[in-house]
């Protein structure tokens, strides 16, 4: 390793050990966030469009009262629906930095509806908190079960084992 290397990586300890002393300083505590991804098949979209109107209000009304309780409890960040897949757009920039578009997709068997992000001290609140989502209503038959949730941790920094 050259002296160089050692001083950098001297440096950057130094400055993440000030960011967690600081941190205690404000009385802050180590949280993690995750992001709680709902998906659905391009069937589950058009069956979820097809919904009577009284299961798509207690749905919404559902995922309201559900985000003001994650703010009540101090984990909310954020949370959106997403639009329907039909719209969905891939972009690349081309050879000369102009725009690209693909789609729409037909052969994609999954598609993003919406998604939660939490602030929470441990994984396994945030699986609490997914399967308090997928506890949503649907109609009869609308999932096989409750409505999947995948949970992924958000990567505030790169995993110091890929930097080495």
């Amino acid at each position: 390793m050259y002296r160089s290397d050692s001083c950098i990586r001297l440096a950057d300890e130094h400055a993440q050990i000030h960011r967690e002393l600081e941190k205690r300083k404000k009385g802050e505590e180590d949280k993690m966030k995750y992001i709680l991804m709902m998906s659905g098949t391009k069937a589950d979209f058009n069956t979820f469009a097809s919904w009577p109107k009284e299961a798509l209000k207690a749905h919404v009304q559902f995922m309201r009262a559900f985000n003001q309780e994650l703010r009540n409890e101090g984990t909310f960040v954020d949370a959106e629906g997403l639009a329907f897949p039909h719209e969905a757009k891939i972009v690349r920039a081309g050879a000369n930095g102009e725009v690209v578009t693909d789609g729409i997709f037909p052969e994609t068997k999954e598609f993003l509806a919406g998604y939660w992000i939490v602030d929470v001290e441990t994984t396994e609140q945030a699986y609490s908190i997914a399967a308090r989502a997928s506890m949503a209503p649907a109609p009869e038959g609308a999932f096989e079960g409750h409505i999947p949730i995948e949970v992924r941790q958000i990567m505030s920094e790169m995993p110091e084992e890929l930097l080495q």
